[in-house]
């Protein structure tokens, strides 16, 4: 007997379920879901603009907490800092605000276009000893 009443409530679900679907209306096609993706052109991509006349070249510079030294850029030359370390923990760029994680595999990298000159120190704190600041070197921008 229940089994009944189960196959009938099952089969009126049913039957609603297609009286539903074949009064709806089918998507528009403004419709996001289903519109196509819209195609770019030319003129809507960014393109690069070559640098101006004798700004210098973007440098890369790599700096390893195994030895500590000074490199240095001029203000306004863009450069990637890279800082290899041996251990997992924090490296930061004390005079720009910069500071990205670092593990043995996948060194901290920072884009770096300034004018502010000066001597900014890297430094490096492992995970878990906050109060080791280790020197890793000096971004000097002449």
């Amino acid at each position: 007997m229940h089994l009944r009443r189960a196959l009938l409530l099952f089969a009126i679900v049913l039957g609603l379920a297609a009286v539903a679907a074949s009064v709806s209306r089918p998507r528009s096609t403004s419709d996001p879901l289903r519109s196509p993706p819209p195609t770019t052109t030319a003129e809507d991509k960014p393109t690069a603009r070559p640098a101006p006349e004798g700004a210098p070249a973007p440098i890369e510079l790599t700096f390893s907490a195994a030895s500590p030294r000074a490199r240095g850029i001029q203000a306004g030359q863009a450069a990637t800092v890279i800082v290899k370390v041996e251990e997992a923990g924090q490296v930061g760029i004390s005079g720009l605000g910069m500071s990205d994680e670092a593990e043995p595999l996948t060194p901290a990298h920072f884009d770096v276009l300034t004018q502010t000159t000066g001597r900014h120190p890297i430094t490096f704190v492992p995970a878990g000893a906050e109060e080791l600041v280790q020197r890793v070197g000096t971004l000097v921008v002449r």
